[in-house]
């Protein structure tokens, strides 16, 4: 895959997710967000998606650990279960903080910063979480991912209609069926987007 496809998703996720926080009612950040986040953690969690692609284009790797968007996040679970959930709840809570007075302004910020640091490479092996080394192409997707279903996260605990462009719910859903069936989930999940069957209660791809 060349660069082109999955920076241009990747861009129109992170301007859509700029537009979506831009909507939040000014009373709603220390409202509710996701779990154990409030609506502040939840926007800083998701504005993550934008400050791993900024530090890892820092990085360079030897090799290349991670081969595929489903293949990284096959390796995460292992590395969340290590993590703990308190750990990645936290991290959520500093990036909102970091956020500062202003977080619409600090996202509209960081949105174009971030996009004008991709236009200045073109497809690097980089230094992901845990230290796996991983193309950038491969990384985007990830992120994409992560900024649709957070906005849809956002917007659904503001009480806001939101809906994310066609190519990013494209990317997401296609990504999240490969997740399913790289995890051995392939039947349920196939199942499910035919009729056939109903998923299990609690089912998901991602921890």
């Amino acid at each position: 895959m060349t660069m082109t496809e999955p920076r241009a998703v990747f861009a129109s996720a992170a301007e859509t997710f700029a537009a979506l926080v831009r909507r939040l009612p000014d009373g709603c950040w220390d409202g509710p967000g996701l779990g154990e986040w409030d609506m502040r953690s939840l926007v800083g969690h998701t504005s993550r998606s934008l400050i791993t692609v900024s530090t890892y284009l820092r990085s360079t790797a030897q090799r290349e650990d991670v081969a595929s968007a489903p293949d990284y996040y096959v390796r995460m679970q292992d590395y969340a279960a290590g993590a703990g959930a308190e750990a990645i709840v936290e991290r959520g809570r500093q990036a909102g903080r970091d956020l500062g007075e202003d977080p619409v302004a600090a996202i509209d910020a960081l949105v174009p910063r971030v996009l004008a640091e991709l236009d200045g490479v073109d497809d690097p092996l980089i230094e992901v979480i845990g230290g796996l080394g991983m193309r950038l192409s491969s990384y985007l997707p990830t992120r994409t991912f992560e900024l649709a279903v957070h906005g849809m996260d956002i917007a659904a605990a503001a009480g806001i209609d939101f809906t994310p462009p066609l190519d990013v719910l494209a990317e997401a859903a296609a990504l999240a069926a490969r997740i399913g069936v790289q995890l051995g989930r392939g039947p349920a999940v196939l199942l499910a987007l035919t009729g056939r069957r109903d998923l299990p209660p609690e089912f998901s791809v991602v921890f």
